[in-house]
């Protein structure tokens, strides 16, 4: 935004709100900011993005990170959103079947694996779309995949029940409480000897094995983009959502360590950024 022209204090304010994906902060920020009002509502995550457009039909909507907004219902098209939503999307659900890929690489006997997602996700749930089409993926690379629902209140449970059925890795979905817990799971997947991959690379810095991702950063500075040109009279309706261009691998040694896996060569040598 400053690379923009606007600088805190003096041509903008930012109002900042983070509730760790929990829906009924989510909805109380969401509503409070309606109120003062705002001229923009920036949001980072499908969560968010539904609970804005729930709350407001007039006020733009910027997304962060947002896996599918056309199959959630919040735009009509990438093209021509159409409402007062706009921004970018992950296309995360595009890309579960890249993850297992790279999962299969490190254990070329993989075949079964867990999809963890939090309580109440109205994007991730067992009975989604999504659900249905990361199992088709899974099958196509001979996986059997279980989507498994757990809360803070339970992850332990949760994690050492997959490892007791035999789940040899596991996934997680972008969700704000799976990314707010995401140093307590991956001690726990390590403790219990699961190989993990997950879609925010402040996962491996937390101790995951794998992050296959989009930039985040390059999104967030993409972010500023629509804000302004918003802010300079265009109409959320007619600003095509963006999808990423750039994916980063990034390998968390230390955990392949913890775990006692070997890493391939050719693994690594797709690895952006290693972790030792």
């Amino acid at each position: 935004m400053q690379q923009l022209g606007y600088f805190e204090g003096k041509n903008i304010a930012f109002e900042r709100r983070f509730a760790r994906g929990r829906d009924e902060l989510i909805d109380d920020f969401v509503a409070e900011l309606v109120r003062r009002p705002v001229d923009i509502l920036v949001v980072t995550g499908g969560r968010e993005s539904i609970a804005a457009k729930r709350a407001t039909p007039s006020i733009p909507i910027v997304m962060v990170v947002n896996p599918d907004p056309v199959r959630t219902g919040l735009v009509a098209s990438l093209a021509r959103p159409g409402g007062n939503v706009t921004g970018l999307t992950t296309m995360d659900w595009d890309i579960y079947g890249k993850r297992i890929e790279l999962l299969k690489q490190t254990l070329p006997g993989l075949s079964k694996v867990a999809l963890l997602i939090s309580r109440g996700n109205p994007t991730y749930n067992q009975k989604s779309e999504w659900a249905r089409d990361v199992a088709t993926v899974a099958r196509s690379l001979s996986i059997d995949i279980e989507i498994v629902e757990a809360g803070p209140d339970d992850f332990e449970g949760a994690i050492s029940a997959m490892a007791a059925r035999g789940i040899q890795a596991l996934l997680g979905a972008i969700d704000g409480v799976i990314f707010a817990h995401r140093k307590e799971i991956a001690d726990l997947a390590i403790k219990y000897r699961l190989l993990t991959i997950f879609g925010i690379r402040q996962h491996a810095e937390a101790g995951a094995f794998i992050v296959y991702a989009p930039r985040f950063d390059e999104l967030s500075r993409r972010a500023a983009f629509f804000v302004d040109r918003i802010l300079k009279g265009a109409n959320a309706a007619d600003l095509p959502i963006e999808q990423p261009t750039i994916f980063e691998t990034i390998i968390n040694l230390k955990t392949a360590k913890a775990l006692g896996v070997d890493v391939p060569g050719n693994l690594l040598a797709l690895a952006d950024e290693v972790i030792e």
